[in-house]
Protein backbone atom coordinates (compact mmCIF):
# COMPACT_ATOMS: atom_id res chain seq x y z
CA UNK A 1 0.00 0.00 0.00
CA UNK A 2 0.97 3.62 -0.50
CA UNK A 3 -0.01 6.47 1.75
CA UNK A 4 -0.15 10.06 0.53
CA UNK A 5 0.06 13.21 2.61
CA UNK A 6 -0.99 16.44 0.91
CA UNK A 7 -0.40 19.98 2.06
CA UNK A 8 -0.92 23.46 0.72
CA UNK A 9 -3.81 25.07 -1.06
CA UNK A 10 -6.43 26.99 0.93
CA UNK A 11 -7.11 30.52 -0.27
CA UNK A 12 -5.36 32.58 -2.95
CA UNK A 13 -6.10 35.66 -4.99
CA UNK A 14 -6.37 35.78 -8.75
CA UNK A 15 -2.97 36.49 -10.20
CA UNK A 16 -1.28 35.11 -7.13
CA UNK A 17 0.55 31.90 -6.40
CA UNK A 18 0.11 28.83 -4.29
CA UNK A 19 1.98 25.60 -3.77
CA UNK A 20 0.85 22.05 -3.17
CA UNK A 21 3.00 19.29 -1.80
CA UNK A 22 2.50 15.55 -1.76
CA UNK A 23 4.59 13.07 0.16
CA UNK A 24 4.32 9.36 -0.52
CA UNK A 25 5.20 6.59 1.88
CA UNK A 26 4.81 2.84 1.95
CA UNK A 27 5.62 0.43 -0.82
CA UNK A 28 7.56 1.69 -3.81
CA UNK A 29 5.90 1.32 -7.19
CA UNK A 30 7.62 0.36 -10.40
CA UNK A 31 7.77 3.16 -12.97
CA UNK A 32 6.09 5.37 -10.42
CA UNK A 33 4.28 8.44 -11.66
CA UNK A 34 3.27 11.19 -9.24
CA UNK A 35 0.71 13.75 -10.18
CA UNK A 36 -1.95 16.23 -9.28
CA UNK A 37 -5.56 16.07 -10.38
CA UNK A 38 -8.39 18.44 -9.59
CA UNK A 39 -12.13 18.44 -9.40
CA UNK A 40 -14.14 21.61 -9.56
CA UNK A 41 -17.75 21.75 -8.37
CA UNK A 42 -20.02 20.05 -10.87
CA UNK A 43 -17.15 18.89 -13.03
CA UNK A 44 -15.24 15.67 -13.53
CA UNK A 45 -11.85 15.10 -12.03
CA UNK A 46 -9.11 16.08 -14.46
CA UNK A 47 -5.37 15.74 -14.71
CA UNK A 48 -3.46 18.90 -13.86
CA UNK A 49 0.09 17.63 -14.16
CA UNK A 50 2.10 14.51 -13.57
CA UNK A 51 5.76 13.60 -13.57
CA UNK A 52 7.65 10.34 -13.84
CA UNK A 53 10.85 9.28 -12.18
CA UNK A 54 13.02 10.73 -14.93
CA UNK A 55 11.43 14.15 -14.53
CA UNK A 56 9.31 14.00 -17.65
CA UNK A 57 6.14 16.00 -17.00
CA UNK A 58 2.74 16.36 -18.60
CA UNK A 59 0.44 19.33 -18.12
CA UNK A 60 -3.15 20.10 -18.86
CA UNK A 61 -3.45 22.75 -21.56
CA UNK A 62 -5.23 25.03 -19.14
CA UNK A 63 -2.25 25.23 -16.79
CA UNK A 64 0.68 25.15 -19.20
CA UNK A 65 2.99 28.08 -18.60
CA UNK A 66 1.45 28.77 -15.21
CA UNK A 67 1.96 25.60 -13.15
CA UNK A 68 5.16 23.71 -12.58
CA UNK A 69 5.37 20.21 -11.18
CA UNK A 70 8.57 19.00 -9.59
CA UNK A 71 9.65 15.85 -7.89
CA UNK A 72 12.21 14.76 -5.34
CA UNK A 73 12.79 11.07 -5.83
CA UNK A 74 14.75 10.31 -2.64
CA UNK A 75 12.15 12.14 -0.56
CA UNK A 76 9.35 10.75 -2.71
CA UNK A 77 7.60 14.08 -2.88
CA UNK A 78 5.90 15.96 -5.68
CA UNK A 79 5.23 19.68 -5.57
CA UNK A 80 2.94 21.75 -7.72
CA UNK A 81 3.86 25.42 -7.98
CA UNK A 82 0.85 27.32 -9.22
CA UNK A 83 1.33 30.84 -10.56
CA UNK A 84 -0.93 33.38 -12.22
CA UNK A 85 -3.89 31.74 -10.57
CA UNK A 86 -7.37 32.21 -11.99
CA UNK A 87 -10.75 31.80 -10.32
CA UNK A 88 -11.33 28.79 -12.57
CA UNK A 89 -8.42 27.05 -10.84
CA UNK A 90 -10.67 26.74 -7.80
CA UNK A 91 -11.05 23.04 -7.10
CA UNK A 92 -10.20 20.22 -4.79
CA UNK A 93 -6.72 19.07 -5.75
CA UNK A 94 -5.78 15.43 -5.34
CA UNK A 95 -2.36 13.86 -5.34
CA UNK A 96 -2.18 10.58 -7.22
CA UNK A 97 0.60 8.04 -7.31
CA UNK A 98 0.50 5.19 -9.79
CA UNK A 99 2.77 2.41 -10.88
CA UNK A 100 3.42 -1.30 -10.89
CA UNK A 101 3.10 -3.36 -7.74
CA UNK A 102 2.78 -7.08 -7.41
CA UNK A 103 2.33 -7.59 -11.13
CA UNK A 104 -0.56 -5.17 -11.38
CA UNK A 105 -0.92 -1.47 -12.08
CA UNK A 106 -2.01 0.39 -8.97
CA UNK A 107 -3.33 3.86 -8.30
CA UNK A 108 -3.41 5.63 -4.96
CA UNK A 109 -5.15 8.89 -4.20
CA UNK A 110 -4.72 11.46 -1.49
CA UNK A 111 -7.61 12.88 0.46
CA UNK A 112 -7.64 16.11 -1.52
CA UNK A 113 -6.97 19.70 -0.57
CA UNK A 114 -9.17 22.64 -1.48
CA UNK A 115 -7.80 25.62 -3.33
CA UNK A 116 -10.07 28.62 -3.63
CA UNK A 117 -8.99 31.44 -5.91
CA UNK A 118 -10.84 34.68 -5.37
CA UNK A 119 -11.31 37.22 -8.14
Amino acid sequence: QVQLAESGGDLAQAGGSSRLSCAASGKNLGSEVMGWWRQAPGKERELVANIDGSGSANYAESVKGRFIISRNNPMRTANLQMNSLKPEDTAVYYCKVEGWLGGGYQEYWGQGTLLTVSA
